[in-house]
């Protein structure tokens, strides 16, 4: 009896340790703009925007607005994680090599981009799904409605909520997000 008790709690253990992880952005390794491995959990500790991007947008002035928070910021524990994505209107249909040349020469982007990625339909990536799906992030169901909706995620990984792709990077809502404790 007593075996089966502890046998039982080892396996509930268990299960509560695997769906903490499942609910953490910081199980997803993806490849960065240069084609390199980037493992999230890198980011533990750290609250992190994340933001799917486009360089032939009406919001992709946005990039100057989000370097400067990432630049006022990152040495807070704060940082951006930007997916370039061509989810909407065929707005970022360059080769990962010309986003990166775009980013950094119009922008001087230095917080992190990743290669890029679909954000919707069939062929979402995994990362997307967990940020807009409440059965796998724990939260809440979302849409990503077009480029540039940033996702708030908090030093353990978790979705704390996202922002719609209009609102200001520099929003009182980010910006106090990032500043409170």
């Amino acid at each position: 009896m007593k075996r089966n008790f502890i046998l039982l709690s080892l396996l509930a253990l268990s299960l509560i340790m695997i769906q903490a992880q499942s609910n953490s952005i910081h199980q997803f390794k993806v490849k960065d703009i240069n084609g390199e491995t980037f493992d999230m959990s890198s980011l533990k500790g750290k609250k992190v925007l994340v933001v799917n991007t486009a360089s032939k947008c009406g919001l992709t002035p946005q990039y100057k607005q989000l370097q400067e928070l990432y630049e006022k910021y990152k040495d807070t524990g704060f940082t951006i994680v930007g997916f370039p994505a061509n989810n909407f209107m065929n707005q970022e249909p360059g080769s990962i090599a010309e986003i990166k040349e775009f980013c950094t020469q119009n922008y001087g982007v230095t917080f992190q981009m990743m290669d890029k990625v679909s954000t919707k339909g069939k062929d979402q990536s995994p990362i997307y799904e967990w940020l807009t799906q409440k059965s796998k992030n724990g939260v809440k169901d979302s849409e990503v409605s077009w480029n540039f909706q940033k996702y708030l995620i908090d030093e353990d990984g978790k979705l704390v909520d996202f922002v719609a792709p209009k609102k200001s990077p520099m929003s009182d809502e980010i910006v106090n997000w990032i500043t409170s404790k």
